[in-house]
Order: C-alpha cells, then structure tokens, then sequence
C-alpha cells in the first residue's frame, strides 16, 4: 500500500513539474511571438508621412553699392513673386524604440524632428539695375535666403505645423493599439499610455 501511495505522490509530483515547464514555455513563446509581431507591426508603421501646402509671398529688393565713400552710388531693385510648394514630413523610420519583454512593454524613445522643405519658384517683375550693379548670382542667392526666412515664419503662423504634428500622432496612436491587443504597455515620453487620448496630450514638440 506504501508503495501504490509512494508512486502517486510521485507521480503527481513529476506532472507538476512537467506542467509548471509546460506553462513556463507556453508563456515564454507567447511573449516571443508577440514581440516579433510588434517588431513587424513597427516596421509596417514606418513610413514617411508628409502634410502639404502652398504659399505666395511678394517681396521687393533692393541694393546698392556705394563708390567714392557715398558720393557716388548705382542701385538696383526688382518686385520677386514668389510661389512656394511646402512639404513638413516625418520619417517614422527612423523612431527609436526599446521592447522590454519582461516587463512588456514598448518604449518610444525618441522621434525624428520634423523635416520642412520649400521649393521656391521665383518670378522678377520691374528689374532696374545699373551697369556698374547688375544682378548676379549672389543676389538670387540673397533673394532665395530672405524668402526662406520670410516663408518659415508663414508656416510658423499657419496650421500647417500643427496639421503635420496631428497627423504624426495619429501614427503613433497606431502603437497605442497594437501593444494593447497584446496585453503590452505603451511608453512615450518615458510615461505609460493608458488610453488613446493621453498621447494627444503628450507635447512631443513644439
């Protein structure tokens, strides 16, 4: 009779251990499958998105150029219009993020800045010029740094900015559910996202 009880216990015995290590490797798996799935799901997020606009600008220039102290002095103008295509882009591609399995959780680390390009077109209306002060390449190179400057501070005004940021955190809110369908945590700016809405709270930047 000690011997039938003897092999029960060690019978039970050995199935809990096999079923501890089963249930051990189970959820090891399932943590490994589902960090490979959020690393594809990352890379399928990757994208650069791009929001767009259009600016008009007029702007007069002027220089002159002084000969004999200011005794003598040849000037030249033109009215610039100037239309420009503008594109603010993120390239998720380069976000930076840690998975931290045993704790799963995915942690956004750092966002690539925003990237602005202005393609000017430029067109010359009234040019006076002297011969001794012509137009030359350094002043379209002038003409080209003054408009980007004043074109900057139009987007800066504009909602352009802004649209791209929305559309930036839209791409993120895209993290937000994927961990969560796995049970994960999201962090972004080293704080935990709880609900959807908390990263549109996030000042990510300005």
């Amino acid at each position: 009779m000690r011997k039938v009880l003897f092999g029960v216990i060690i019978t039970l015995f050995l199935l809990l251990i096999f079923q501890y290590w089963s249930n051990r490797r189970e959820k090891h798996k399932t943590t490994f499958e589902s960090t490979q799935l959020i690393q594809e799901q990352i890379k399928n997020v990757g994208q650069l998105i791009v929001t767009e606009g259009h600016f008009s600008e007029v702007y007069n220039y002027k220089d002159q150029q002084n000969y004999l102290g200011d005794y003598l002095s040849f000037e030249k103008e033109a009215l610039v219009v100037i239309n420009a295509e503008v594109t603010i882009s993120y390239n998720l591609d380069e976000i930076e993020y840690e998975i931290d399995e045993k704790n799963k959780t995915l942690r956004i680390v750092n966002i690539p800045e925003e990237i602005i390009r202005i393609n000017p077109i430029l067109n010359f209306y009234d040019i006076d010029q002297s011969l001794f002060n012509p137009f030359t390449g350094e002043d379209y190179n002038k003409i080209q740094d003054k408009v980007r400057e004043k074109l900057l501070d139009k987007i800066k005004a504009s909602t352009l900015k802004s649209n791209a940021k929305n559309r930036l955190l839209s791409e993120l809110s895209k993290f937000y559910i994927l961990t969560n369908s796995f049970g994960w945590t999201l962090e972004l700016n080293a704080k935990p996202i709880f609900e959807m809405n908390e990263i549109f709270k996030n000042n990510l930047r300005d």
